[in-house]
């Protein structure tokens, strides 16, 4: 019997998933994620913390209280924000972090304004019309080129500013999630919710097991990851920090969405030798499915926390998901495998 097995856990790491998904948040707007992963910690009977910059963080007690472990994933998203608004009413946009802008024509979305309105709108190409323009199917999909439709009768910038919205307003997209009867997880923000699930799971299946970590452990859910400065302020006495962000797929990569990817060096350098070291002999041993890969373009809140000039052991580890900053999708297999390897790094020597 494998030591740490979740195979029954399917059901609660999709639910903490899609519970994560339905909350708007890209960076710098992410109370309402992060009051839900706490409502899920809090039920598992775990103290919470929030800091200065609204990164959550979950108290772990373990066996032992001589080092302090740290695990990390993100609740904060991709998103949009209104930075004008034309004469004849239409929103323009900048982006939160870097969505993949042709992916986002023609999706629905809301609209935030600093007084509590929500409305609603569609992400066009300021060319929409095949009947009308030359160039509805060759102009740029991008921050140039794109904008927000409202679906309130506006005609002017004054039609739009009595509704209250204005610069900085946020917009945020559809995530359009599913779990398929072949264990395919798909949505937006799969990076890194579904990080943050696997994490929220592992918690769960230690507390049904009566499990402890081998130390004294904090899971800290950070909100400022997409934007590059998620990791920045973590504790200082953190002995090791493992990331949990999304696995990379394609050219030149080995892992699938049925596994978990240990990561051996980003776009930020390598992560530590040792560390990594231990996580793959972990996952071998123990008959987890892994990968080992080198991530072309991607940085972590890992990195952003060497960065900061934090003096403390890298690793990072994630459930591999296809087509990041797009439509992205991942599989239980590979949710499963992410989490069994955050319990058996927790409880390992």
């Amino acid at each position: 019997m494998k030591k740490w097995d979740v195979s029954a856990y399917q059901d609660i790491a999709v639910g903490y998933a899609k519970a994560l998904l339905e909350e708007d948040s890209p960076s710098g707007f992410t109370a309402r994620a992060v009051e839900k992963a706490q409502s899920i910690a809090r039920e598992l009977g775990y103290e919470t913390r929030i800091n200065r910059k609204g990164n959550l963080t979950i108290l772990v007690p373990g066996n032992a209280h001589e080092e302090q472990l740290g695990l990390c994933a993100h609740v904060d998203t991709l998103g949009l924000m209104v930075r004008s608004v034309t004469g004849d009413g239409k929103l323009l946009i900048t982006p939160i972090g870097g969505p993949l802008m042709p992916t986002l024509d023609g999706e629905y979305c809301r609209i935030y304004t600093r007084e509590g309105k929500v409305y609603t709108g569609t992400i066009l190409s300021l060319s929409p019309a095949v009947h009308v323009e030359d160039d509805a199917a060759t102009r740029p999909r991008d921050m140039q080129n794109m904008y927000v439709r409202l679906d309130e009768v506006v005609h002017t910038k004054e039609d739009v500013n009595k509704l209250g919205i204005q610069a900085g307003d946020y917009v945020c997209y559809d995530p359009k999630t599913q779990f398929t009867p072949s264990g395919f997880l798909k949505s937006r923000f799969l990076d890194d919710k579904a990080s943050a699930a696997c994490l929220l799971t592992a918690l769960r299946y230690m507390k049904d097991k009566g499990l402890k970590p081998r130390q004294d452990t904090r899971v800290i859910l950070t909100v400022h990851e997409e934007v590059g400065h998620g990791g920045a302020s973590f504790p200082q006495d953190l002995d090791e920090l493992l990331a949990v962000d999304m696995g990379c797929i394609g050219d030149e990569l080995t892992c699938t969405e049925e596994q978990v990817s240990i990561c051996a060096k980003d776009s930020a350098g390598p992560y530590d030798y040792q560390f990594t070291s231990r996580l793959i002999a972990l996952a071998r041993e123990n008959g987890v499915d892994y990968a080992v890969d080198v991530y072309p373009h991607y940085s972590s809140d890992a990195s952003a926390a060497l960065r900061s000039g934090h003096d403390v052991k890298t690793a990072l580890i994630g459930p591999g998901v296809h087509a990041s900053h797009g439509m992205e999708r991942t599989h239980w297999n590979g949710l499963k495998a992410t989490i069994e390897l955050i319990g058996l790094y927790l409880e390992g020597e």
